[in-house]
Parts: structure tokens; C-alpha cells; sequence
């Protein structure tokens, strides 16, 4: 049986700011409403970004705005909404704010559907900005927290985050090809070798990074979806991006919108051969010494 399940992420209300058309936000939830209606998924995943934070005030009334505005989409699905946090959320406001605004828990959570596993990995996704730190914390409780809960996977795992994790090359990308280290955790390769000890097929779908992307390593599907109003890759455009996630033996993703793209694949639980070191660190590798005449 396949678990249909409608995506949007990254709505960023607000003013427009360079290339993020947030003065089509609320708009653009209309749309999506009469879309989850048509398609009558299982659940609703919004991962996050529902703003374009200012101040606390103010972020507090565009997040209350969003959250009227997806009240049409929770009526239009048979399951649940279910929200991250991302960084733009939790720049002025903290997480019992959203949680207040979006009427749900926003810690790290599990969901069984059917044969999956819906894994919520709601990290820290406040950026910092000190003197000492700017940039995400990879909280340590939240990495044990996803270890755990894979080592334990009786059934094929969705994990869900913000932030992606995969590491992929960030070329061409407006906002991070010069800041690739803001597009992903400091100790990414945690994560990773975190969801390697999974002995089921495993699949990661994030947000953030404003582009349709797909990345496998070590057998590990990463999917990372378009915002909903960026226009980078749309000419200026708002993108109106809506996704819409397949999840059976095998794993259909299609994106709509101004930057559509669709994609299948089988997920496998199988990792990879484990990586080379340094070619000179390795003694069976390294360079034989010249031969004397």
C-alpha cells in the first residue's frame, strides 16, 4: 500500500526579499489548499521557513498569518500537518511560540504509516551569531536522539528535517554557493554515518536551501524541495512549489509549480563499501619506493 503525502516548505511570508517573493505567500496557501484537496494525501508536511523574520513582533504576526492560512489545508487532508521549525522561525521566536501559534508539539517525533515510518528529526535550527559562532549547532541530544531511533528502525525510515544533511554541492545556488557552510550542519558527516547504522532503506527530505535536489550517499536518497516563493531559479517568479511524496516498494517524488521536476526510485537498505582514507595514509596504497639500479 503506498502512503501519499503532500509537501511545502519554505513559504517565507513577508516583505520580498531579494529573490524571495514573500508578498505572495498567502496567495500561494490558497493554492496549495485547493491542491492537498484535489490530491487527498495521508498527511501534510511543511517543513519550516514560514517566515521572513524581522522582529519578535512582527515575526509573531506574519507566523500567526500562516498559520490562518494553512488552517484550509489541515481541513483538506484526511491525516495530519505535520511542522518543522526552521531558521527563519526561530530567529526571533522560540519553539513554544510555534508550537502556541501552530496548536502542535514541535519536538522530535515518530509517525508510523502503513510500511513506513515518518521520522520528524526537528533539530536546532537557530543560527547563531556571535562573536565566537555564527552559523547552526549540531545539538548533541538531537544526534543521539536520530541514531537511536535508526539503530531501532524496524521499517523503512522518511526523515524529515529543515536543514539537509546530505552534504551536496551547493554550485550554482544563489544564496549558498559562496556560504556553503549555512547550507547544512557543522558535523554533517555525523549525520550521516548516524543514518548509515540504519539496516532498512532510508530516505531524507529537507528544505532551506531553495532548489529541487537530489543526492544519494551511502545508498541514503536525499531530496531536498523548491521553496515555495523563491524566484532564483523562476525568472522572479514566486516558484509555487508543491510536492507530493509516494512512498510504497518504491518512492515517487513530483514537484509542481514554475520549477517542476519529478523523479522515481526504488530505496534501497544497503550501505556502501566504506571510503578510502588519503591515498599517502594508506600502507597498501602508497607509493612504492624507487627501485635502485
Amino acid at each position: 500500500m503506498t502512503v501519499r503525502l503532500a509537501i511545502v516548505t519554505d513559504i517565507h511570508h513577508g516583505a520580498p526579499t531579494t529573490t524571495k517573493r514573500g508578498d505572495a505567500a498567502l496567495a500561494l496557501l490558497d493554492d496549495f489548499a485547493r491542491y492537498v484537496a484535489d490530491a487527498r494525501p495521508d498527511h501534510v508536511l511543511e517543513l519550516g521557513d514560514r517566515i521572513s523574520d524581522l522582529d519578535a513582533v512582527t515575526d509573531r504576526r506574519l507566523a500567526s498569518e500562516v498559520a490562518d492560512a494553512l488552517r484550509p489545508v489541515r481541513e483538506a487532508t484526511t491525516g495530519q500537518m505535520l511542522h518543522l521549525c526552521g531558521n527563519h522561525d526561530r530567529d526571533h521566536l522560540s519553539v513554544a511560540e510555534n508550537e502556541e501559534l501552530l496548536g502542535q508539539s514541535l519536538g522530535h517525533a515518530t509517525l508510523d504509516v502503513v510500511d513506513w515510518r515518518l521520522v520528524l528529526w526537528r533539530a536546532d535550527t537557530r543560527i547563531r551569531r556571535g562573536p565566537t559562532h555564527r552559523g547552526f549547532v549540531l545539538v548533541e541530544e538531537d544526534l543521539v536522539w536520530l541514531a537511536r531511533t535508526v539503530q531501532a528502525a524496524d521499517r523503512p525510515l522518511l526523515v524529515l528535517s529543515h536543514v539537509p544533511v546530505s552534504g551536496h554541492a551547493q554550485t550554482g545556488n544563489y544564496y549558498f554557493e559562496q556560504n556553503p557552510r549555512s547550507a547544512t550542519y557543522p558535523g554533517a558527516e555525523r549525520i550521516r554515518a548516524a543514518l548509515a547504522l540504519a539496516r532498512v532503506p532510508v530516505v531524507c527530505l529537507a528544505g532551506h536551501v531553495h532548489w529541487n535536489t537530489i543526492t544519494t550517499v551511502d545508498g541514503i536518497t536525499h531530496l531536498t524541495q523548491q521553496s515555495l516563493t523563491e524566484s532564483f531559479t523562476t525568472q522572479g517568479e514566486p516558484a509555487g512549489a508543491f510536492g507530493l511524496l509516494e512512498l510504497g516498494r518504491t518512492v515517487r517524488w513530483t514537484v509542481e509549480g514554475a520549477d517542476p521536476i519529478s523523479f522515481g526510485f526504488t530505496p534501497m537498505a544497503h550501505r556502501w563499501t566504506p571510503r578510502l582514507p588519503v591515498f599517502s595514509d594508506h600502507p597498501g596504497l602508497a607509493e612504492r619506493p624507487r627501485e635502485r639500479a
